[in-house]
């Protein structure tokens, strides 16, 4: 068996007894409530996926609400979703992210000098359900709408060593093997052929310690993890494609590696992202924003200087270590029976170097910051903020939907 540890705790799952978790969370749930924030597009709610969701967390209630962060585009879109959720027995509201109540508050906002109107997506939609899941949890669960192989377990492995007195997590990430079963094809692609090798890269150039931390997560994009609500107050969301690896970062900068672990969530799916034919599409929109991403944090917390000669260097020695990783998971594809496809693998390997060139030549001109203000500071300015965004989302469902939120008291 696998009982390697990390830099980081790892937490494997040899024969992990799921309905004990639930038990204990659940035994917890006076003392050590419990929160799951769930970001969604509107497209998400009639895929197959979801349905699934809520029908297992109907079945393994740890959680003491769901809180729905929604990006629709209108009331209809509202409506629906709101109709749709009625299946979820667990007490929970629906933030409508987009909606004139949510968008007055954060108008509010900037004109006291923190300015969220600029940024669109899952970073700000994750910020704002953030706050409200904080008002009665003592730690909170993630995951996005999208997971093909979901079940109940999901939310217990990611909060259970957060909430365990005796573990004492402040955060926990959730990783998995991205192998579709069913067909026998090996997934993962930006992280197998982009965040891996970029990562052996700065290192090869840094020691600094946060470059070892973040090579010890086993699915560094994993949007599955779990933070206790004094956490998730102090860091910053980045706003792009950059969440999950920025999230760690800020992880990293807010806390002692001792107290943060990964689990074991066994095998994933979920929808996969189309390639794109620009910076602006698709993986590589994906690839530039995680990329950049990086380069912030070399920039912050390493000895290195971003220059052109440091980002050509990056390209050259990304794009020797992405080949040889392909010659390795050939072997371990060919090993297990998976279909593994190498001449498309280099293709992905010669598109993500040119996009470091592209992102790299980018961020030197423009070394934007795409973090969000932590919600500390964000009371400091508004205190009651936080039943301010709540108080938009029950009167948002009255006025539409002409009922209280399901859990309401």
């Amino acid at each position: 068996m696998d009982f390697y540890q990390e830099y980081i705790t790892t937490i494997h799952d040899f024969s992990i007894d799921k309905e004990r978790l639930i038990k204990r969370i659940n035994e917890l749930k006076g003392r050590r409530p419990a929160s799951l924030v769930i970001p969604i597009l509107y497209e998400e709610v009639n895929n197959p996926p979801l349905k699934n969701i809520i029908s297992n967390l109907n079945e393994g209630t740890c959680v003491n609400q769901v809180v729905v962060a929604l990006a629709a585009e209108n009331a209809e879109q509202y409506i629906h979703v709101v109709e749709f959720f009625k299946e979820l027995n667990v007490p929970h509201i629906v933030v409508w992210c987009d909606g004139p109540r949510i968008q007055h508050i954060l108008f509010t906002m900037k004109k006291m000098g923190i300015d969220l109107t600029s940024y669109k997506g899952k970073g700000k939609d994750v910020w704002i359900a953030t706050g409200i899941a904080t008002i009665d949890s003592y730690a909170i669960a993630y995951h996005d709408a999208d997971i093909v192989t979901y079940s109940k377990d999901f939310p217990a492995k990611l909060l259970y060593p957060v909430v365990e007195p005796e573990l004492n997590f402040f955060f926990n990430k959730g990783y998995y093997a991205r192998i579709n079963m069913e067909n026998k094809t090996m997934h993962g692609r930006v992280f197998r052929l982009f965040i891996r090798p970029l990562l052996d890269t700065m290192q090869m150039d840094s020691k600094a310690d946060i470059l070892r931390y973040l090579l010890a997560f086993r699915y560094t994009l994993a949007g599955e993890f779990a933070m206790t609500s004094d956490l998730a107050m102090n860091i910053r969301i980045p706003a792009d494609w950059g969440l999950e690896v920025g999230l760690l970062a800020e992880v990293y900068r807010n806390t002692t590696t001792k107290k943060v672990c990964q689990t074991d969530l066994g095998y994933y799916d979920h929808k996969h992202q189309d390639v794109g034919s620009n910076r602006s599409e698709g993986l590589c929109k994906m690839v530039g924003d995680i990329f950049t991403t990086f380069m912030r944090i070399a920039t912050e917390s390493t000895d290195n200087k971003i220059s052109p000669s440091y980002l050509h260097g990056i390209h050259v020695k990304y794009k020797r270590l992405g080949q040889d990783l392909i010659r390795r998971y050939h072997a371990d594809a060919l090993c297990n029976g998976l279909c593994y496809n190498r001449h498309e693998e280099e293709l992905y390997v010669d598109m993500f170097a040119r996009v470091i060139r592209r992102a790299g030549e980018d961020y030197l001109e423009h070394p934007s910051d795409v973090l969000m203000p932590d919600w500390t500071r964000a009371l400091s300015a508004m205190p009651d903020l936080r039943e301010q965004l709540y108080e938009a989302c029950v009167a948002d469902e009255k006025e539409y939907c002409s009922g209280p939120v399901k859990g309401d008291d």
